[in-house]
């Protein structure tokens, strides 16, 4: 089946209700991005990601019905806290040599000590599980388990002139242990989650049968941010390509977007012959779910763009319209004021102008700030 690029644009701002009106009586974990997780990295993190996704939320207050833990890519997402057993099972490394490379540095001086991934990532979850009896600052947590570990769990550590345990089996250790994040805390407060199965502790067994179970983040990366390749998910992942093609969704069916081969699941086909009735406008966070596929060409064909949306450092938001990223935004806070900062990458209509002046609104009253 062959889609255009317009197409998938629309179906994904569809799929991840990016169309939704807000609603007062709509539960706070009400949002089908939580199915796979909503990165909470700066200010305009998961709870602006999901006041965008029509759930009735606010900037200063975290819903009880939502957890953050250190997930995917070791980024903190915000997640359904009921599904957080299914969240750490989905988790789990698909094989060894899945878990080396999510482990990235670190894989290699356990590799030379004869230490597997797997089994120094579970050795870490028992660990912090065991130090963290009460709410610690992670750089508390990283010294003490620092004293527990032996040397190739080490390294040193030139931003911080010190040898402590890799970051990121220390970081993908944290909810396998049992341990999730407090949130509107930095430096980052660890804490044991409530009543937490003790029989997952360090637990990254797969079940025989390859299930998933509720959390299927192979799927649920095809429904929200498909179409999409195995390379891509992979990508997405910070896994291996080959574990991931052999757990590819057996309802994927190929189809090409402008031309280029990729997979969707079967059941999503529909939704992408029906585009909204109007176009949307929204002023996406800087890690927004919409931003994170890895067909970043496809999301903006103009590579010379890709610096000024996707920097190392200092990300700034975009402006959403109609699925087209059509320019960029930075917040200006000064005092109980929020101005924008804004880069149209092409004219704007008054309509689409007018548009982002109520999304500031928006954004402004999700802060409790008064809009510039």
């Amino acid at each position: 089946m062959a889609v255009t690029r317009t197409q998938v644009l629309r179906y994904r701002v569809h799929a991840q209700q990016l169309d939704r009106a807000t609603r007062k009586d709509r539960r706070p974990d009400a949002a089908a991005v939580l199915d796979l997780g909503v990165q909470d990295t700066g200010p305009d993190g998961a709870l602006w990601a999901l006041a965008l996704r029509g759930v009735p939320v606010s900037a200063h207050t975290w819903p009880k019905e939502l957890a953050l833990a250190w997930s995917v890519r070791a980024s903190p997402h915000a997640y359904r806290r009921a599904d957080l057993p299914a969240v750490q099972r989905a988790l789990r490394p698909y094989s060894e040599a899945d878990a080396a490379k999510r482990v990235l540095s670190a894989s290699q001086p356990l590799k030379a000590a004869g230490i597997p991934a797997l089994d120094a990532l579970a050795t870490v979850a028992r660990t912090m599980h065991d130090l963290v009896a009460e709410p610690m600052v992670k750089g508390t947590l990283s010294t003490r388990l620092t004293t527990r570990m032996t040397e190739p769990y080490l390294r040193w550590c030139p931003a911080c002139h010190a040898t402590h345990v890799y970051e990121m089996p220390f970081r993908l250790g944290a909810l396998h242990g049992g341990l999730e994040l407090e949130p509107d805390t930095s430096p980052p407060v660890v804490r044991r989650i409530p009543r937490w199965p003790a029989g997952q502790v360090g637990n990254l067994e797969r079940p025989t049968d390859d299930d998933d179970g509720p959390v299927d983040l192979l799927r649920n990366l095809l429904h929200l941010l498909g179409p999409m390749t195995p390379a891509q998910a992979a990508t997405y992942l910070d896994g291996a390509v080959r574990d991931v093609k052999a757990r590819w969704p057996q309802d994927a069916v190929e189809v090409t977007v402008d031309g280029r081969p990729a997979s969707m699941l079967d059941g999503d086909l529909p939704a992408l012959q029906d585009p909204p009735d109007q176009p949307v406008v929204r002023l996406l966070g800087p890690y927004d779910l919409y931003l994170q596929g890895r067909d970043r060409d496809l999301l903006v064909p103009d590579t010379a763009r890709h610096k000024a949306l996707w920097p190392v450092l200092g990300r700034p938001g975009a402006v959403l319209v109609d699925g087209e990223v059509v320019g960029t935004w930075r917040p200006r806070a000064k005092g109980k004021v929020l101005a924008l900062e804004l880069d149209p990458w092409v004219p704007w209509s008054a309509a689409t102008t007018t548009a982002v002046g109520v999304e500031h609104e928006r954004l402004a009253q999700f802060r409790g700030l008064t809009p510039a």
